[in-house]
């Protein structure tokens, strides 16, 4: 099983702090956000391979940190690519960036995608573990517990099985709390629908909408993120994950 880490984003709404750094790799706690990421992804055994997708603009420093980079746990090969874009207006967006790099490092093996901004307080084995079992698409999902926030994600419907019946991006008048995150598993089989996706001319960019479009063609799971889950798009978010994780 391969890991993808999206990190290519130019994270305008955090300038000035993100015009020299790429976010993954601002200070969390004391150490680059993109270390935690990869710490709660290495609990699950079958990664074998990690891919980081970057930008031009911070590549560099992606293949910097990547050679100073020493797990606690494990070590696996982490591998930096460029997608080639040097700002916002030619960016690939994110699932622009996982076609590109399924089609790079030409990628078959079972996938596991986590945006490089997305922190969890919690180790993700248990949702390695539903993969390797289930062999179906599958979404991490969390309960934001406000509507409001939901309209900034996407809202979805459950059948009794964890089975995604609907699900809608950007909603205007969400009836629910739960929300897909940036957290997505996809067996060999989902990964030439990526090309299907792209070459039909659907948007390139939040990742959801491929879920989004996936679910009507092929069966899309769920699982519950447990503890707690920080999407840094602010610098409100970034300070207080700052004093989450320091807690630590």
């Amino acid at each position: 099983m391969d890991a993808l880490i999206l990190a290519a984003g130019y994270a305008t709404r955090l300038y000035p702090l993100t015009e020299t750094q790429a976010k993954p790799l601002l200070p969390v706690a004391g150490r680059p956000m993109i270390n935690f990421v990869l710490e709660a992804l290495l609990p699950i055994e079958e990664i074998t391979r990690v891919f980081v997708v970057a930008n031009a603009k911070f590549h560099s420093h992606f293949e910097e940190w990547a050679a100073a980079y020493q797990s606690p746990t494990r070590q696996v090969p982490i591998h930096i690519l460029n997608d080639g874009s040097t700002d916002p207006k030619n960016a690939l967006g994110a699932i622009g960036d996982i076609h590109f790099t399924v089609k790079q490092a030409g990628l078959t093996d079972d996938l596991i995608i986590v945006a490089g901004d997305n922190l969890f307080s919690e180790k993700l084995q248990d949702f390695g573990k539903l993969a390797a079992e289930k062999k179906q698409a599958l979404l991490g999902v969390y309960d934001v517990k406000d509507l409001e926030q939901v309209k900034k994600y996407n809202s979805i419907s459950l059948d009794a099985g964890g089975k995604i019946v609907n699900f809608e991006e950007k909603p205007k008048d969400p009836t629910s709390t739960l929300t897909g995150i940036a957290l997505y598993y996809y067996p060999a089989h989902i990964l030439p629908m990526i090309d299907q996706y792209i070459a039909e001319g659907n948007n390139a960019d939040q990742p959801g909408r491929f879920v989004q479009w996936l679910h009507t063609r092929q069966p899309v799971y769920t699982w519950t993120v447990p503890g707690l889950w920080y999407d840094i798009g602010s610098k409100e978010t970034l300070e207080e994950a700052n004093t989450i994780f320091a807690g630590k």
